[in-house]
């Protein structure tokens, strides 16, 4: 079995796991969206929160906790095609007015989270969405089994 990415890998700062801890309980109690957080796409980018909801829709949200790590992230474009919408979280102190207003925004800490601005709805092929949902559970059924067994190292 190959090994899985961590959830938490130590690049988060402080502020970013707040803001994914407020993304995720956002998502969950008023969307019903199923979240993973630090999810690897075939891109090889990786999502910071990816929800899931009822009917299959799929949103990625790129948590950004300062200007700097804003200003450094040139690949963030790449997350739309492995979405139905996409949105930036910032934390309450960052300016919202630094982020694209194509996309969406969510303000949050560590205990809710709210949308700012909506996202477009920009629904993923049939094929991509297969796939990215396959990866999913396995991904989700795997995290349950090393939480379980984390067997030898």
């Amino acid at each position: 079995m190959a090994e899985l990415p961590p959830i938490i890998d130590l690049r988060q700062s402080a502020t970013a796991l707040r803001v994914q801890r407020g993304v995720m309980r956002l998502l969950r109690e008023t969307y019903d969206m199923a979240c993973y957080a630090e999810v690897t796409l075939r891109s090889g980018r990786r999502a910071d929160v990816l929800g899931v909801g009822p009917k299959g829709e799929i949103w990625i949200v790129e948590i950004k906790s300062s200007l700097l790590d804003f200003q450094v992230d040139k690949k963030w474009h790449e997350y739309r095609e492995f979405s139905d919408r996409f949105f930036f979280a910032k934390p309450t102190e960052l300016d919202a007015g630094i982020f694209p207003e194509s996309e969406g925004l969510i303000v949050a800490d560590g205990h809710d989270g709210a949308i700012l601005r909506d996202s477009p709805d920009t629904p993923m092929a049939p094929a991509r969405r297969k796939a990215l949902m396959l990866k999913l559970a396995r991904l989700g059924a795997d995290r349950i089994h090393m939480l379980m067994d984390p067997g030898p190292k």
